[in-house]
């Protein structure tokens, strides 16, 4: 398969059938924690990167040869190896797989195209949003998530703030701690004034586990992890 992958066993959501949306780490992100390497070049330029149509056609042929696997999964995911919004065609995307299967759609995204009015109306066709946000203060979000220059973390929380007002499904906000980067618990604390202001459905505490973009990027000991997940409160959980 080209642009399918799957169905595999996410951590986070259950059985997923993966959709990649753009060639190999097109990103405007160089995440320190991401496990499939640094990003050569950041773009924030939004484009049919891969053609919508070629997608929902190598789709409809997945699901016509595959019936048994296609009862199997909980989501169709638009994720893959880089950020599935800057293909400008995602909108049109999750339409077509409406029109092909009653499966529910996952949107993993790092959340840096929500304060535009134009993502936000393609995103809400899904069922379930899973966004990500590591920092609150912009220093910080320079040094664990390297995005483009451009990049506001205040504009990536206005974008949040107003996405869970406009949506109908459900969102839950993901969080990776690097120790010594993002874990300081006055970080965590205003974190969570963030995140309260957010209001997501779940806050999903992740840490990395497999090799890093950046030598170095360890998990958070799990005894600090513990005394986060009680600061951020009852809708977060680990994974």
């Amino acid at each position: 398969m080209k642009y399918l992958y799957g169905p595999v066993k996410s951590r986070r959501i259950g059985f997923s059938l993966g959709i990649n949306l753009t060639p190999h780490k097109t990103c405007n992100f160089d995440c320190i924690y991401c496990q499939l390497g640094e990003t050569g070049a950041l773009s924030l330029e939004r484009k049919e990167y891969v053609k919508i149509s070629d997608i929902i056609d190598e789709l409809r042929s997945w699901l016509v040869n595959n019936k048994e696997s296609a009862q199997s999964f909980d989501y169709i995911t638009l994720s893959g190896s880089g950020e599935p919004t800057l293909n400008s065609g995602f909108g049109e995307l999750i339409a077509g797989i409406r029109g092909l299967t009653p499966h529910k759609i996952a949107v993993l995204t790092n959340a840096s195209l929500l304060k535009d009015s134009l993502v936000r109306q393609q995103i809400l066709g899904a069922d379930l949003i899973v966004p990500s946000l590591d920092a609150v203060k912009q220093e910080l979000f320079l040094k664990i998530d390297r995005p483009d220059p451009n990049i506001k973390i205040e504009d990536i929380i206005d974008g949040l703030i107003t996405l869970k007002r406009e949506f109908r499904g459900k969102i839950w906000l993901e969080v990776m701690l690097v120790k010594g980067v993002n874990d300081d618990i006055r970080h965590i604390r205003k974190l969570k004034e963030v995140i309260d202001r957010i209001n997501p459905d779940k806050i999903q505490i992740n840490s990395p586990v497999r090799t890093t973009a950046q030598v170095g990027a360890l998990p958070v000991a799990k005894s600090k992890l513990n005394k986060i997940k009680f600061i951020l409160g009852d809708k977060a959980e680990f994974f």
